[in-house]
């Protein structure tokens, strides 16, 4: 039997509860939203259970919303099933003045990387990740450099014609 967004949903569903997720559909791969006290659970099912068996984990990254109260960031797990060839997309949400978030370094050992460069850039703290520390940047970095915090150039410039740059 083909593995189906609905059949994902359902189990799921039966599992957690149906007021725990969100779901939706974006070009046939099912987004799963949860909150970010339940991603190692969450997780951990979709690893285990037999049926859905999503055991790979294609990506980990993080994604800033500045303008979204109480949810600037959002940690994203794009999770593969080798088997039936299934994609989906699961993501949690945090505040950006409380980042902590539990690691998954456990249950997917590519994690390990992909958390410390997501921390690196972003400032999620994955709690009882095994050597969360800077990877990419300098270790005196007192900043985030992907989140958008800063303005893009400096508009104070006098040097710059903007005809120069088709504005």
């Amino acid at each position: 039997m083909a593995l189906t967004n609905e059949t994902i949903q359902k189990k799921l569903a039966d599992k957690f509860g149906e007021n725990f997720f969100r779901f939706e559909e974006v070009y046939g791969m099912l987004n799963i939203e949860a909150s970010k006290e339940n991603n190692l659970k969450v997780l951990q099912f979709l690893f285990d259970d037999t049926e859905l068996n999503f055991r790979f984990l294609t990506d980990l990254c993080a994604v800033h919303y500045p303008d979204a109260a109480g949810r600037e960031l959002a940690i994203v797990y794009h999770l593969h099933n080798l088997t039936e060839n299934v994609r989906i997309r699961f993501k949690v949400f945090t505040s950006i003045t409380e980042p902590d978030i539990f690691t998954a370094s456990k249950l997917f050992s590519a994690a390990n990387w992909m958390e410390r460069e997501t921390y690196d850039f972003y400032g999620v703290n994955f709690v009882g990740h095994p050597n969360l520390k800077r990877i990419l940047n300098v270790d005196e970095m007192d900043y985030f450099p992907m989140r958008k915090e800063y303005p893009l150039e400096d508009q104070t410039r006098r040097d710059k014609d903007d005809e120069m740059f088709g504005r």
